[in-house]
């Protein structure tokens, strides 16, 4: 009975522990996003091909999101996405290596006892303060609060293990056996998709005086190994470069635990001589638990050794490995073989994998729409080039971008979709269903080409002619909406917001030349000089140039910050 409650205690306790580390990391990591967003922006903008920079901006990014795995995910998407190099790419890898191990050097720290009135102040600002950033900081403290208080669960669940003759014996074992702890911290860290979890279990472990430094660093090791799963998984249907990123992330850290393995002694040595305090001493008198800040049985020493060896790992596997970028990238190429071919309609920007980071994903969704307004633009003068040459050549190339244009209108929703119900600004909100609109207009702008050009094959089919003075009036409405067209993808492109005067004036005047076109149409059908076959087509293009012309407007309009 006694041992039915203490397992049930340990597997509540490691469960709701677990749960609150990691629901207060993603609150204070969203947190710090909000906060640093668009500086974090900013700096991945500053990456260049120099890797020595690259790793800085690793470094700093993943210092920002506390989390490797999502700076690796991210890096993937966008060598998938063509922003990044591969030899640029393994270089921020490296750094967010490093960056990662902030998380366990805050962890290290005694700071338990402040961890309730985090919560408290943290939850107070978030649900009472009008003012943004103080609402951010609440969240920042209340993920800080949660997570120590989740972290304190945990090791205080560990302590009666320590009377378990079994589960000591069994860590034991790994100290012994440390290509066994190797795995252990690896599929362990497979399991969780986290490392910054599973370093705050082994903290809690070793903490609470059941797990030795010696094995402590085993399972760090494989800890390293185990969060690099997450960006190869990512890496599943993505394009050459981008597995060729996430394998030579897992290769870089795989070899680097391979070294250590072999001068585990030195490196056991260089840790402690470096961290104050016995690793391995365990709190025996009230006294010294007062003195220390823990309780009898704790090992108060150890979380700073875990935290640093974690961080010395990483700084020295960089060190060797920098120099070695170009090698390390030609290696990942001799194992994934292949060519990149072109994909008709593969996304160039969008990745879903960067969701959790809304700066990121809300840049990558206007490069998308800029895509997007580009591709319809060629739409709509490849269709005025038919309508004058006729040459039905034309047609397989236009029916592919309207193809492409339905579905990055899809992809492109469905991602917005996605982003609008993560945590985000009201100002972010705003940009996502202005979004919306615009992709849904550029959408429709393709419709109505597509009809423009199935009404000209038509009147092939039908050996309809238009007289010169239709032609003439076809190709006036025609030039007008194309440099409205034109104009509003410029100002997308180059943020102007004042395009909505100007937008409203062509929009009334494609209006009133369609109006005035119709009225000639009818007098000329009146006088006999059209047909009333040529007259229904001549008057179906107006109207779909007049539609492209409103669409156009609403673009306008959205760009304007006006939907």
């Amino acid at each position: 009975m006694i041992d039915l409650l203490l397992n049930q205690q340990l597997i509540f306790g490691l469960i709701g522990g677990l749960g609150l580390f990691l629901f207060g990391m993603k609150i204070m990591s969203e947190g710090l996003q909000k906060v640093a967003g668009d500086r974090m922006r900013q700096i991945l903008a500053a990456l260049t091909n120099n890797r020595v920079v690259g790793t800085m901006v690793g470094i700093a990014v993943t210092a920002i999101i506390q989390s490797s795995s999502a700076t690796t995910v991210m890096v993937v998407g966008f060598v998938n996405a063509g922003l990044m190099s591969l030899v640029q790419s393994i270089g921020v890898v490296l750094g967010a290596n490093i960056g990662t191990t902030v998380t366990a050097q805050l962890i290290a720290f005694k700071i338990t006892k402040f961890a309730l009135p985090a919560i408290g102040i943290g939850a107070a600002f978030k649900l009472f303060s009008k003012n943004k950033k103080s609402s951010y900081l609440g969240e920042i403290l209340l993920g800080f609060g949660l997570l120590f208080y989740g972290l304190e669960i945990m090791t205080d669940t560990f302590k009666p293990l320590r009377a378990s003759a079994e589960f000591v014996d069994m860590f034991a074992t790994v100290g012994d056996n440390h290509l066994l702890g190797v795995l252990i911290g690896t599929i362990l860290t497979m399991v969780v998709q986290s490392s910054s979890a599973t370093m705050g279990i082994t903290i809690a472990l070793a903490s609470s005086g059941v797990l030795t430094f010696e094995a402590s660093i085993a399972l760090i090791l494989g800890e390293n190994i185990g969060t690099t799963i997450t960006a190869n998984l990512a890496a599943i249907g993505t394009n050459l470069a981008a597995r060729r990123t996430a394998l030579a992330h897992f290769l870089f850290n795989f070899i680097g635990v391979c070294y250590m393995l072999v001068f585990f002694t030195f490196f056991l040595k260089f840790i402690s001589s470096i961290t104050p305090g016995d690793a391995d001493f365990v709190i025996q008198t009230q006294e010294q638990a007062a003195r220390l800040g823990g309780a009898i049985g704790d090992k108060p020493f150890i979380a700073r050794h875990i935290a640093n060896t974690h961080t010395m790992f990483n700084i020295i596997n960089t060190i060797i490995f920098l120099p070695m970028v170009g090698l390390l990238a030609k290696l990942s190429t001799v194992l994934i073989r292949g060519r990149d071919e072109e994909i008709e309609f593969h996304l160039k920007y969008l990745d879903n994998r960067v969701l959790n980071t809304p700066p990121i994903a809300l840049a990558q969704a206007r490069s998308e729409t800029r895509r997007m307004a580009r591709i319809a633009q060629e739409m709509v003068v490849e269709t005025l080039q038919f309508l004058q040459d006729n040459d039905v050549k034309r047609i397989p190339g236009l029916q592919k971008k309207e193809d492409l244009t339905d579905v990055l209108q899809k992809e492109i929703t469905d991602f917005l979709v996605a982003l609008s119900q993560a945590s985000i600004t009201e100002d972010t909100s705003h940009e996502v269903a202005s979004m919306m609109h615009m992709v849904n207009d550029l959408e429709r702008v393709g419709d109505h080409c597509e009809n423009l050009w199935s009404l000209n094959m038509r009147k092939l089919d039908q050996r309809i002619t238009f007289s010169e003075i239709a032609m003439n009036e076809i190709a006036e409405i025609s030039d007008l909406t194309k440099n409205f067209l034109g104009k509003v993808v410029t100002a997308l492109e180059m943020k102007e917001t004042t395009i909505y005067s100007e937008a409203h004036n062509l929009e009334d005047a494609i209006d009133d030349l369609e109006e005035r076109l119709r009225d000639n149409h009818i007098l000329r059908l009146n006088t006999g000089e059209c047909t009333v076959n040529s007259g229904l087509i001549f008057i179906d293009m107006l109207h779909n140039f007049e539609k492209i012309g409103d669409h156009t407007y609403n673009v306008a309009k959205a760009v304007s910050g006006k939907k």
